[in-house]
């Protein structure tokens, strides 16, 4: 008997629906066929353990299964619950009208429980759009999928279960979640506040700006100084993501199987990859290609500790990312692309021994070493991030003083309202949403310059050799200090402030 049932696979952040045809007839053997990696060819023991522990069995015929389309290649063991469904009806054991309606996918344990899967949301997404009615998944897996309407989404812990919803004496019932209640209804601050931040006020006028434009920022100071505690509170000033935010963000990580019990993602992921990533695991890629760490700072921040301390080769792979917001993974048989929308955020010590051009303390660093140190970061990367801030510790004075600083909620305010007037200002771009994202055209056109303006950047270009893209850089930033003045025009004063935020390109720092 022939029968077909459908799972999915997962490329990319987009899911392609697989049928799986199974054919039961005269014989002895089990025939796995359609490029199925070695997790679901071990299936087979899975689903014979499981089946047998519920009631059931694996018979003892010529079992031949077709995983279609066969020259796309399948991975994982989710498909455990979908050929043992198969495997059922085919069998004669169950007799369900229907069973070609649902989209089935789920890991079988021996005693016929379920185990997670990863890319339940895309998986979701897809049947909805080709029309299936339903979606059988493991049950933590369930709130994930439920965020798609209009889809019956069960969320399943036995095999027992989905027999007995076909034989039509089940008492499962599909989740019901409202997407748009539950975003607002779980939206929180974020754990880190700037009120925990004693002194520092350059430097948190510097995270506004970087927050308000979603500026690229490096901060480079001795060890000690506040750097990471500073980057961890930057997430706190940033707007509230968006429902469309939080489903884009919520794809990437459900392909991962990063997604908690909550289901939506409400929260701008923060991620802080160790020194010794890999490229790879930095930007994605694999046999069977993932999400990188830059996928899953997607709509967020991105946070490299000690930037010097990354191979260099690791981070010249995050340049084309950084400019195209979005990273291409090519293979010889298929291509996939992941967003990678993030704020950079990166910390350094001035020198290996962390204390250059610090007063207090004296460099023991040779010349030979500082070069050697400073030249793990290449010029065309640090042309990328926009502004350069030097962190000094804090006096004792401030550290005691007993006073509260100045809120997240405070800033967060003054951000959002720069980014709605930014919102406002590119609405008819749907690619470019705040200012760090303008191309050459719109700087022209929305970071016009006085005389007074023009000469002091030509000044301050022809001082520090800065490059064409760093002017552009200069000129964003300054924008976004407009934006939070409210004022329509870019004026010498916002040049000023903006050319202060190019530390690295001073005489001294990198030669």
């Amino acid at each position: 008997m022939l029968v077909k049932v459908f799972g999915s696979a997962v490329f990319g952040v987009d899911a392609t629906t697989i049928t799986i045809e199974v054919n039961i007839d005269k014989g002895i053997g089990y025939h796995l066929v359609g490029l199925p990696d070695n997790a679901i060819k071990e299936s087979s023991y899975r689903i014979a353990a499981a089946l047998k522990n519920n009631g059931y069995q694996l018979p003892g015929k010529k079992i031949t299964i077709n995983m279609a389309p066969a020259d796309l290649r399948k991975e994982g063991s989710a498909y455990d619950l979908t050929l043992a469904i198969g495997i059922l009806v085919a069998s004669g054991q169950i007799q369900p009208e229907d069973v070609d309606k649902y989209i089935i996918m789920g890991e079988l344990s021996l005693d016929g429980s379920l185990q997670p899967i990863r890319g339940a949301l895309p998986i979701a997404i897809k049947a909805k759009e080709e029309g299936f009615k339903g979606f059988f998944l493991p049950k933590q897996n369930a709130k994930e999928a439920a965020i798609v309407s209009g889809l019956d989404v069960y969320g399943i812990e036995n095999v027992q279960e989905i027999i007995d919803f076909f034989e039509g004496k089940g008492t499962v019932e599909p989740i019901i979640f409202d997407t748009r209640e539950e975003f607002y209804k779980t939206l929180d601050f974020p754990e880190f506040d700037f009120s925990d931040v004693k002194g520092q006020e350059s430097i948190k006028r510097c995270m506004e700006i970087a927050a308000a434009g979603g500026h690229n920022i490096i901060l480079i100071g001795p060890p000690g100084a506040g750097k990471t505690m500073l980057a961890k509170r930057l997430p706190s000033i940033l707007p509230p993501m968006t429902l469309r935010e939080a489903l884009e963000t919520t794809k990437i990580h459900s392909v991962v199987g990063k997604i908690k019990e909550a289901g939506l993602m409400n929260q701008r992921p923060f991620r802080s990859p160790h020194h010794t990533i890999s490229n790879v695991a930095l930007v994605g890629g694999g046999s069977y290609p993932q999400p990188g760490e830059i996928s899953m700072a997607h709509n967020g921040v991105l946070f490299l500790d000690e930037l010097p301390e990354f191979k260099r080769e690791v981070l010249e792979v995050m340049r084309q990312p950084l400019e195209d917001r979005e990273v291409t993974i090519s293979r010889a048989k298929f291509t996939v692309t992941y967003p990678s929308s993030f704020m950079l955020v990166a910390s350094m010590n001035p020198s290996p021994s962390g204390f250059f051009n610090d007063p207090g303390s004296p460099n023991t660093s040779s010349p030979n070493e500082m070069n050697r140190y400073l030249s793990k970061i290449s010029g065309p990367l640090l042309d990328r991030i926009d502004i350069h801030i030097e962190v000094t510790p804090v006096p004792f004075d401030k550290l005691s003083d007993s006073r509260n600083s100045e809120s997240s909620a405070s800033i967060r305010e003054r951000v959002t309202k720069a980014r709605e007037v930014q919102t406002l200002r590119f609405q008819e771009n749907e690619k470019v949403n705040y200012n760090a994202q303008m191309n050459t055209k719109q700087i022209r056109e929305f970071c016009a310059l006085d005389e007074n303006s023009k000469q002091l950047l030509k000044n301050a270009m022809e001082r520090l050799n800065l490059s064409a893209r760093a002017y552009d850089r200069i000129l964003k930033v300054a924008r976004t200090i407009a934006d939070l003045d409210d004022s329509p025009m870019v004026i010498s004063n916002h040049i000023a402030e903006a050319i202060q935020y190019r530390s690295l390109d001073r005489d001294g720092w990198l030669g």
